[in-house]
């Protein structure tokens, strides 16, 4: 293993033979391997300090882990070299590495999240302001046709002001994984990083994360286009129940692919692989563990939600109340008008949120990579070997459960 952010060798898979050369958790493979020959010296470990004469600590002090690799008296604890201890981890470890992650090297993140929310703030709010046209109200005397055209209308204009809004919140998706990926890479090593560091390692792969990036939403779309066609065909009763059916159908199908592919960006990031590449890793790295990589990801989006909201509400009310006819103008059911200091305060409480969670985000999306490689390739012996502290992970005798 190297340094750098790169894992593994581009073009290999060790989920797909054991015996190739990847390391595993018992024994050396009598072929050649695949990981680079050029190895940081491992490290000796040395007993805990603290407990006086050697004498290990107790299980469940300082030091000892709770997770399926937990130390035993003849055992050492997993080592932490940076923000995960390196072994199969729990739900909250990869929270709290995600979180740990921002706040060891809050200086690169944060200047990473600020500079990108700056600027797509910046664009989404003259998009709003001059490209967005002011939805029109309806009409309380209209007749049930005049109302289908006008809700039209609105749809119309709907679509108008999502579409170049989209775009941006792609493109700073883009730009915060890229980087973020490098920086979290590095944290779990326990290593230092720049933004200029960051930058330069991720530069490279932009374009391909850019692929993936749109064809992931384009399968998603094109399955539920598939799903719903042949009640659209059809244009009678029946078939508005069929495409809504097929609405649903398609969805779940699209659900299943996104968590299937969930691992594909950190793939495509670490392993220098490319965009089919890239899919074909993390749907092998999340078989088997779908229901569980679904369930960190809903929880994770739950939390962003949540502290968003937290933020939101308050910008949301000030802009009200400065521009918006006061606080009495939310119960009035009168529009509120895109004015600027409107966008400005609600643009501010969009900055402070994107900046607290696409760390999370993109924390848990690469600690999730990083746990799956652990359970099924051992990647926790690398990675220790690389930190320094080789001596100090799992033994080679160990049968925690790694999948």
């Amino acid at each position: 293993m190297n340094d750098n952010p790169g894992w593994a060798s581009p073009g290999s898979s060790p989920s797909d033979d054991r015996g190739t050369g990847t390391p595993g958790p018992a024994g050396t493979p009598d072929t050649p391997s695949k990981w680079s020959k050029e190895q940081p010296p491992a490290g000796r470990w040395a007993p805990p300090t603290g407990h006086g004469g050697g004498v290990p600590p107790q299980a469940g002090g300082p030091g000892w882990g709770g997770g399926p690799q937990q130390g035993g008296w003849g055992r050492p604890p997993a080592a932490k070299p940076g923000v995960i201890p390196l072994r199969p981890l729990g739900v909250g470890e990869i929270l709290d590495g995600a979180v740990s992650t921002l706040r060891a090297h809050w200086r690169t993140v944060l200047g990473i999240t600020v500079t990108v929310s700056v600027i797509t703030q910046i664009l989404d709010v003259l998009v709003q302001r001059y490209l967005v046209p002011q939805p029109s109200g309806l009409d309380p005397n209209a007749t049930p046709e005049e109302v289908l055209d006008q809700l039209g209308e609105q749809l119309n204009t709907t679509l108008v002001g999502t579409a170049p809004v989209t775009a941006i919140a792609l493109i700073a998706t883009l730009f915060t994984t890229a980087l973020l990926t490098v920086v979290i890479s590095r944290s779990v090593l326990g290593r230092e990083v720049t933004l200029s560091d960051a930058w330069r390692e991720a530069r490279p792969r932009l374009p391909q994360l850019l692929g993936l990036t749109l064809l992931l939403p384009l399968i998603a779309g094109a399955v539920l286009v598939v799903g719903m066609l042949p009640g659209l065909l059809l244009g009678s009763t029946g078939g508005a129940v069929l495409a809504v059916l097929g609405g649903i159908a398609g969805m779940v199908v699209a659900v299943w692919l996104m968590i299937r592919f969930a691992l594909a960006s950190p793939a495509l990031m670490l392993e220098r692989q490319g965009v089919i590449q890239s899919m074909r890793r993390s749907a092998k790295l999340v078989r088997g563990a779908w229901w569980r990589v679904f369930g960190i990801l809903l929880l994770t989006m739950l939390l962003i939600f949540i502290v968003s909201l937290i933020i939101a509400i308050p910008f949301g009310l000030i802009a009200l109340a400065v521009d918006g006819g006061g606080l009495s103008g939310m119960f009035s059911g009168a529009t509120p008008g895109f004015g600027w200091p409107f966008l400005i305060i609600t643009g501010i409480g969009a900055v402070i949120a994107s900046s607290i969670t696409y760390p999370i985000s993109a924390g848990v999306t690469v600690l999730l990579y990083v746990d799956q490689r652990i359970r099924r390739e051992a990647l926790d012996l690398e990675l220790a070997r690389a930190a320094g502290v080789g001596g100090h992970g799992a033994v080679p005798d160990d049968a925690a459960p790694r999948s």
